[in-house]
Parts: C-alpha cells; sequence; structure tokens
C-alpha cells in the first residue's frame, strides 16, 4: 500500500537557512495494516505524512501509495486515500450532512449517492442527530468524527490520521477511536496514522514506526520493541546490610542486567517481571533477605525511546517546537 526510498524533504527558512526534516526514509506499509508512527515534534512525521498524501512534493526519492507514485501521479494517489490532518477540515457555517454531501460531489458521486454516502457515516459515526446542525455548533469529539467521515466518503483503501485525537479529553477519544476501528473492520481499510498518545499506538498499532530527526529508527510490534530495547524493570528496597546479597540473587535471575545497587535500593532490568519478581521474592524468603517493598515496572514507549535516543518522546509534545513545515505555513 505504501513504498518510499530514500524520501527526504528539505526547507529553506530565512536567511539561506536549510533544514533537513525528513532525511531518507524507506517505509513498507501493507494493504490492511494499522501502523502507528511516532517521534517528538520537529521529528518530522507531519512532513512525511504530507509527502505521502501529495500536499508537498520530496526534495529527493521516490513514495508510492496505492500504487501510484505521489510526484508523477498526485491525482491517481488523492482519489484512492482519506487524510485527516491536524486541524478540522470542515466550514464552520456549514451544517453536518451539507458538508459531507458536498465532498462526496467533488469525488464524483451523483447528488443521490452523495446524500446516501452521507447518511451511511453520518450513522456509522453516531452524527446522525447533528445532520442540519453548523460544524460550528458541535463539540470538539463531533468534529473530530466528522473530519473522519469526510476522509472516508470515497471509501478509500488507505487512510491517513495526523493527531487525529488531540486535545480531546479520554471519553472523546476512546469514542472516536472506537469508531475509526469498527469502520476500519468493516472496509478492510489501511490506517497510518501520526500521534502522541503512546497508549493508542501502544493498544492499536500491529507495527510502531519511531521517526527522530527526519530518520526511521526503529520499526517493529510495540512489544517487540518494549522487550528488546526497555524491557521490564524491577525495584526493590531492603536494609543496607541485605542490599549486596539481593543483588547477588537479582543477577541469578534469567535474563536479568543493569543491576544497580544504591544503599538500600537495588533495580535491574529483566527479562520477563511477572515471573521473574515473585521468583525473586521467593529466593529472598529463602536467604532469609528482608524485602521492605517490591515494584514492577513494565516498559511504555516512552522508555523506548529513551533506551534508543537517551531523551523522552514527550520532550518537546505539545507546545513545543513545531515542524519545520508548520513554521512555513504559519510565516
Amino acid at each position: 500500500m505504501i513504498h518510499t526510498h530514500a524520501l527526504t524533504r528539505d526547507f529553506v527558512l530565512g536567511r539561506g537557512q536549510t533544514v533537513h526534516a525528513v532525511r531518507g526514509i524507506g517505509l513498507h506499509v501493507d494493504a490492511g495494516e494499522l501502523v502507528a508512527v511516532l517521534g517528538p515534534n520537529g521529528a518530522g512525521k507531519t512532513t512525511t505524512m504530507r509527502m505521502l498524501t501529495t500536499l508537498i512534493t520530496p526534495t529527493s526519492g521516490t513514495a508510492t501509495v496505492a500504487g501510484h507514485d505521489v510526484v508523477r501521479e498526485p491525482g491517481q494517489v488523492r482519489r484512492r486515500i482519506g487524510y485527516v490532518g491536524q486541524g478540522n477540515g470542515a466550514g464552520h457555517a456549514q451544517r453536518v450532512r451539507d458538508e459531507l454531501t458536498t465532498q462526496g460531489r467533488i469525488y464524483g458521486l451523483d447528488r443521490r449517492d452523495a446524500r446516501r454516502r452521507a447518511d451511511e457515516l453520518l450513522d456509522a459515526l453516531d452524527l446522525g442527530d447533528l445532520a442540519t446542525r453548523k460544524v460550528s455548533d458541535l463539540s470538539g469529539g463531533q468534529r473530530r468524527r466528522l473530519d473522519v467521515a469526510m476522509g472516508l466518503v470515497h471509501r478509500p483503501p488507505l487512510l491517513f490520521l495526523d493527531e487525529p485525537s488531540t486535545g480531546l479529553d479520554p471519553q472523546n477519544r476512546a469514542n472516536l477511536w472506537d469508531h475509526v476501528l469498527r469502520m476500519r473492520a468493516a472496509a478492510d481499510m489501511t490506517i497510518v496514522l501520526t500521534t502522541h498518545y503512546m497508549d493508542e499506538a501502544d493498544s492499536m498499532a500491529e507495527r510502531v514506526v519511531i521517526v527522530d530527526h527526519g530518520e526511521i529508527i526503529a520499526d517493529d510490534s510495540a512489544a517487540a520493541l518494549k522487550a528488546k530495547l526497555a524491557g521490564d524493570r524491577i525495584v526493590l528496597t531492603v536494609e543496607g546490610a541485605d542490599a549486596a546479597r539481593l543483588a547477588g540473587l537479582l543477577e541469578r535471575l534469567p535474563g536479568a542486567r543493569d543491576v544497580v545497587v544504591d544503599g538500600g535500593r537495588v533495580a535491574a532490568h529483566v527479562g520477563n517481571g511477572p515471573a521473574a519478581l515473585p521468583e525473586l521474592l521467593r529466593a529472598a524468603v529463602a536467604a532469609d533477605v528482608r524485602v521492605g517493598t517490591a515494584l514492577l515496572h513494565q516498559p511504555t514507549l516512552d522508555d523506548v525511546f529513551l533506551a534508543l535516543t537517551g531523551r523522552s518522546l514527550r520532550e518537546g509534545e505539545p507546545g513545543g517546537a513545531a515542524d519545520p513545515q508548520d513554521r512555513k505555513v504559519a510565516a
């Protein structure tokens, strides 16, 4: 569904300064996958999405989307994709059903089919009661569902979602994703999304692609990335004299590494935390080592990014530095 090779994008800012926003990205997405693209602001996520959706032209490299080259055949690409950007796409003064019908007409549907498709999407995304309401009167969650509906009017096999749930409260986020996932299952769509919420990527995506400084630095399932690059961590406290003995017991656990003793605090990474911690506690009892507290920390995707780069994915998140393309548009 998507294949890129050595894809780059440069921006020339004031005084001739060049920003290398995307630096040779190679990405392959099969039909039917749900792929999450993660990275801090300025990493190149949105710039990559805009190239794949034909909104901006690559500086170099190639990209094929839904079987068509994004530079040579942008019209063919656009007919086969849906795109939900970071901003709201519907006109504030328009009525909900009218906006969806207009979108269908733009994609070549006749008036009857456009209205029928609009009603299908209103029902599927729980917007039926809002059909005659103006877009400006909708809540944030309702507007995002309308944005998704507009991206699906022409039944695209590939849907791009650029931070679709940013700014929504937890209930509206969950509601939006419930609708998106149900429609994905019904239509067998491929979805590529960017998000600042690691829990979304962790729970829903089959693959997670991490981007930093315009390059892909990791590409695998969330579970595999966490197991390989972060691992479970256990932290225990004991009386000072027992810390060295507990550290010795920890070092004997399968897959234990990075054992650290700091006073009465002992910590280490282990291969399987839920199994390792009870085993360690049983060994401590047998060795007459009195454990005060025990904590199991299972890694997040933010821990993966920290292991890869030495900094957090959350650094520079909402409110931080913008993508170079965003700075250019704002200027």
